[in-house]
């Protein structure tokens, strides 16, 4: 009897051990895994190579769980017919249940589900040896298993394709707690970072009209004049008119030619300047950040597929998306967004989606539209008049100044939390 309830005790020990050792080895961070491994961690590279072989590890954990509970229910069963009769299998199964459910699931899996790392690194080497021990076995049943899934028409190659590697980090950046500005600052980053290969150019370039540019056929003192105005280092040199430009002029170019030559009479801007860049308003950010690793600039001109130039983008503008604004001390800062004591924001037309969405940890779309005022126009298909309000993703949207066909000003009001 003795003897029994020994050998009962110690089955549901080890029932308890296989259940945890399931829920933690399957719930470890795979992240913090790898980067312990990487510092020479062999219990956490027991872990990885455990994960590397999920079949062969649940199929051992399973084999070895249920042989016990399968033990234990029938030495159980044998000691309660010898002392109870028949109505032993009644008292067995109810007393088997009851504490391999608390002591052998329950207890072992909620502890290993709170602290999966430490209990997968505390069981690794344990499960390395029975995985290998019982890998004639369990190769065995993986083949027999596989073999009733074909039967049935059952796929087991293909993982689930719900969801790529870049989603499961987008689902992780989107659960990292906090409300704080820092940990909203982490997320944005993060977010940015995985977009760098989604956004193009277009979406984040200065426009043109906003684009400091200098007629090169101005007099030298006129150039000088307005280089130094400029809050900007490198400013598109053209020659009569906008679209045809000559190069890029850099303030530092400029200023050593001065220097050197002791006059700013007959000074060749042209020659000075850097040959211009176009780029394809649909390249990546991406792109544009090795393309600008690569060619060691930090200037490009962007342009659309007929030619025609649409705008700029600098290396900042793209560092910009990933760690927000970046300002100096000779920036012109100009937010365009104001909140109103309402809850709602002045916003300007000019405003980009992605900065409001990153500030403000909004949804609107930027598929269509890179501004507020192009998905005003995108959405309503018109252009609206001053006072018309309208309503998009659940965020409502009054024009309150518009310039010729430009609106330039909008109340934006997001949905109540």
């Amino acid at each position: 009897m003795l003897v029994s309830l020994a050998a009962i005790l110690i089955l549901l020990v080890l029932s308890a051990f296989f259940s945890g050792s399931e829920t933690a080895l399957t719930g470890a961070s795979q992240p913090l895994m790898h980067q312990l491994d990487q510092t020479g961690n062999r219990r956490a590279a027991m872990v990885n190579k455990l994960y590397g072989q999920k079949d062969r590890l649940i199929g051992t954990i399973l084999l070895g769980n249920n042989l016990v509970n399968i033990l234990a229910t029938a030495l159980a069963t044998s000691m309660m017919i010898a002392l109870y009769g028949e109505a032993g299998v009644a008292y067995a199964t109810i007393a088997i249940t009851l504490l391999v459910l608390i002591f052998s699931e329950i207890l072992p899996k909620t502890y290993a589900f709170r602290n999966a790392d430490r209990v997968a690194l505390a069981v690794a080497p344990v499960v390395n040896v029975l995985v290998t021990a019982l890998s004639p076995l369990t190769r065995t049943l993986q083949v027999i298993v596989r073999g009733i899934c074909r039967l049935f028409g059952l796929g087991l190659t293909e993982r689930d394709g719900l969801g790529t590697a870049a989603a499961e980090l987008r689902g992780a950046i989107a659960l990292h707690d906090g409300d704080e500005d820092a940990v909203k600052h982490e997320r944005a980053m993060l977010k940015s970072v995985l977009d760098l290969a989604e956004v193009q150019v277009g979406e984040i370039m200065i426009h043109r009209k906003n684009v400091t540019m200098i007629d090169s056929d101005l007099e030298p003192q006129a150039v000088v004049a307005e280089m130094l105005s400029s809050p900007y280092t490198r400013i598109p040199l053209f020659r009569d008119k906008p679209d045809n430009i000559v190069g890029i002029l850099h303030g530092k170019g400029l200023f050593r030619a001065v220097q050197e030559q002791g006059t700013q009479q007959d000074l060749d801007f042209v020659a000075m300047a850097a040959e211009p860049w176009f780029v394809p308003e649909t390249t990546t950010l991406f792109d544009q950040l090795q393309a600008f690793r690569q060619r060691r600039v930090h200037f490009a001109l962007v342009v659309d597929e007929y030619g025609s130039f649409l705008g700029v983008v600098t290396l900042e503008d793209i560092l910009e998306e990933i760690v927000g604004e970046i300002s100096d001390e000779h920036d012109i800062t100009v937010t365009g967004v104001r909140r109103e004591q309402d809850g709602s924001f002045i916003v300007q037309g000019g405003v980009t989606i992605r900065d409001l969405n990153r500030e403000f940890e909004w949804t609107l779309p930027d598929e269509e539209a890179a501004t507020v005022a192009g998905l005003i126009l995108h959405e309503s298909r018109r252009i609206p008049e001053v006072g018309q309000v309208f309503r998009f993703h659940d965020f409502r949207f009054e024009i309150l100044r518009r310039q010729r066909h430009q609106i330039t000003a909008v109340r934006v009001t997001p949905p109540k939390a």
